[in-house]
């Protein structure tokens, strides 16, 4: 088994918001992998007195051990533990109703040596490899389908679509969440290898469209998770100037990629 890991924050005076696990149990029987991108809030309150980083690290750890420790759990109802346990570690002190209460899209994905299962939640994507080379993306595309329109301010869209029946959901502080995540079982012999984006890294093929996810995969393959964050951030840079008619809120943003052979 081979497993890559790169991730690195949009401003290096920032912490990255991005988090990313890949779990081997001591068997040595399958392993599992997270990759969380925290949801950078808007200028103004969030009702939670802790960052991103630390909601995403709690998250986070939560589900490595939950999906490495519970292997007959299924992946929507690690995630609904793992935001159980998260919301009452600040529940007592922080206003979690708040729309824009500390959150993150997640990519989840567990293997043993008879299946994978997935879970995508948002915007971060999934890549998954069959030993004939074909590519096939595993996505959460709710975000991507909605009218412009409605995403055209920070009030529109926490009023009208975050979190809300006919937008698009992440993981902040309702375990039911989980049951709106994609998900699914594919048999372990029809994966070869899987690789699991933030929507930073996903600008290699949705923004600058420097191939689509076959082509995104086999770079990830040949030159490394580490080469294709750097990729982006050369397509960021030399396209600085015209960031806002392209449409990115932000010139650079975190970038984490985990690479995995099985």
């Amino acid at each position: 088994m081979r497993t890559e890991l790169a991730s690195e924050p949009g401003d290096a005076t920032r912490p990255n918001e991005d988090f990313a696990s890949v779990g081997l149990p001591a068997s040595g029987q399958g392993g599992a992998l997270v990759v969380l991108d925290g949801v950078t809030p808007p200028r103004g309150g969030t009702g939670c007195l802790h960052s991103v980083p630390w909601f995403t690290a709690r998250l986070g750890g939560a589900l490595t051990e939950l999906t490495v420790s519970l292997p007959d759990v299924p992946l929507a109802d690690a995630l609904t533990r793992a935001i159980a346990r998260t919301a009452e570690a600040h529940a007592a002190t922080c206003d979690l109703s708040h729309p824009r209460t500390p959150q993150a899209t997640v990519v989840l994905a567990r293997w043993s040596p008879e299946s994978v299962e997935y879970l995508v939640l948002s915007d971060s994507a999934l890549l998954v490899e069959s030993p004939d080379g074909t590519v096939t993306p595993c996505l959460d595309d709710r975000l991507a389908r909605l009218p412009r329109a409605s995403l055209a301010t920070d009030a529109l869209i926490d009023a009208h679509v975050r979190n809300k029946e006919g937008g698009f959901f992440t993981a902040a502080a309702d375990p039911s969440v989980a049951g709106r995540a994609v998900t699914g079982v594919l048999a372990r012999e029809d994966v070869r290898a899987l690789a699991a984006l933030t929507d930073g890294a996903t600008r290699w093929v949705e923004k600058f469209r420097e191939g689509d996810w076959g082509d995104c995969f086999t770079f990830v393959r040949k030159e490394g998770a580490r080469a294709l964050v750097d990729r982006v951030r050369a397509l960021e840079s030399a396209d600085e100037q015209e960031r806002t008619y392209l449409g990115r809120s932000k010139t650079h943003d975190d970038a984490t990629v985990v690479y995995a052979e099985l």
